[in-house]
């Protein structure tokens, strides 16, 4: 039994220090037992991700658990492209769509401690098209809508909890269809000064603050970096963020020369959705953004590099020396935000979730129904990519793949096997 797991040992850490160089910069390999992990019970988690290949649940996906700053596990499994039978790899590029909202937020708090805001100036004090903005009353015997005067201004704070009343294009409501209407989708829009224009076109879904709903709010604050920082997003990004971390492979659209390394959808996505026609999925819609920086989502990325911005969240703000954000800023963003007439997650069917500035926060783990802790922050991306950060247990758990469907159950089960794992 020794001699394996020294044989594990050494073997892991020779890939890594061979087999990596060419990733930018990682957190050091460590043998699982030296940090409370169990190899025979990550090999579940191993069993777990293979019976998701095997079974055509996932084309494949890279895992990365990262314990007291080390990494202990790090593996790829799968297909990276299987119609040219190319192996997943440990350094493959992913289309993280919503896991890119964290990021953009991180980077409007950067400037907040610069001193260019507060979490409750009105949006309308640095984008005057929110002056005066309606809400949603519901239709009239017509079916037009009934507008109502906002009871309060939403602010910035709103924008970051995702309860400012901004929604997102569809057919279910008149709100959704408005954005439809107007072209509020990326596979017409050209610009965050764009999409910001567009938005005073319609009404806000609800009154500010009274309840939770996921739509534009991160484009707001994307289009506030720009204006506080006076960059350009991407070069915002690249400049105070992924090359201060060493996220070499995290950017908005990926080079030529890195393009062999893009993890692919297993087979063709349908569009457009009669259902959600303002959602699209499609490879080549993703591939606007490299010229066309939103926030609600646009980044690629690896697991290492995403894993390194979370270990920066999980040391307060620091990694290897470098200083992104201030310890009490952490504490505040990864704090349940949410007003108290909201509370939680639990109507959006999240029960034991509440939500912080940028990140889901877990609550009540009995009521998540899952191994996790109390004050665990996180997100997913929409091709089932995830991100977990657990203070408590000073743990992030990384998995990246590329489906379509979002397969929650499948990030549950990650997230199971990798508490199940803990030994200390």
């Amino acid at each position: 039994m020794l001699h394996r797991r020294l044989a594990y040992a050494a073997s892991f850490a020779a890939f890594l220090s061979s087999a990596l160089p060419a990733m930018g910069a990682r957190l050091p390999p460590v043998q699982p037992s030296e940090v409370g992990l169990s190899q025979e019970r990550l090999a579940r988690l191993d069993a777990v991700l293979d019976a998701a290949y095997r079974d055509g649940r996932i084309p494949g996906a890279v895992v990365l658990i990262a314990r007291h700053g080390r990494v202990a596990h790090y593996k790829a499994i799968g297909m990276s492209d299987r119609a040219a039978r190319r192996p997943m790899k440990p350094d493959d590029i992913f289309r993280i769509y919503s896991m890119t909202k964290p990021v953009v937020s991180v980077a409007l708090m950067m400037l907040y401690e610069e001193g260019k805001f507060q979490l409750n100036d009105p949006l309308e004090k640095y984008i005057p098209i929110f002056k005066n903005i309606k809400v949603f009353a519901g239709t009239d015997g017509t079916g037009a809508m009934i507008l109502a005067d906002a009871k309060r201004k939403p602010t910035i704070q709103d924008a970051m909890r995702h309860t400012s009343g901004l929604a997102n294009a569809g057919i279910r409501t008149p709100v959704e269809r408005c954005y439809l209407e107007q072209g509020i989708t990326f596979t017409k829009l050209e610009s965050l000064h764009q999409e910001i224009a567009l938005l005073a076109k319609c009404p806000l879904a609800y009154q500010p603050g009274e309840r939770w709903l996921y739509g534009k709010s991160v484009d707001v604050l994307a289009y506030l970096v720009e204006r506080f920082s006076g960059m350009p997003l991407d070069k915002f990004l690249e400049e105070r963020l992924f090359h201060p971390l060493g996220m070499d492979d995290t950017s908005y659209g990926v080079s030529a020369a890195k393009a062999n390394r893009i993890a692919q959808y297993d087979g063709a996505i349908s569009w457009p959705d009669p259902q959600n026609p303002g959602l699209d999925m499609r490879p080549e819609t993703y591939d606007r953004f490299a010229t066309r920086p939103f926030g609600t989502e646009g980044l690629s990325s690896t697991a290492m590099d995403y894993a390194r911005f979370s270990q920066m969240l999980l040391n307060g703000g620091e990694l290897d020396g470098v200083r992104i954000l201030s310890k009490k800023t952490v504490e505040l963003m990864t704090q349940n935000n949410l007003p108290a007439q909201v509370g939680d997650l639990a109507a959006t069917g999240k029960p034991g979730m509440g939500f912080g500035l940028g990140f889901a926060v877990t609550l009540n783990a009995p009521a998540v129904g899952n191994l996790v802790s109390p004050g665990t922050f996180g997100w997913d991306g929409a091709a089932t990519t995830s991100f977990m950060v657990d203070p408590k247990e000073d743990i992030v758990a990384i998995v990246m793949a590329q489906k379509w469907p979002y397969d929650s159950q499948f990030l549950s089960e990650f997230q199971t096997m990798v508490y199940q794992a803990i030994t200390d």
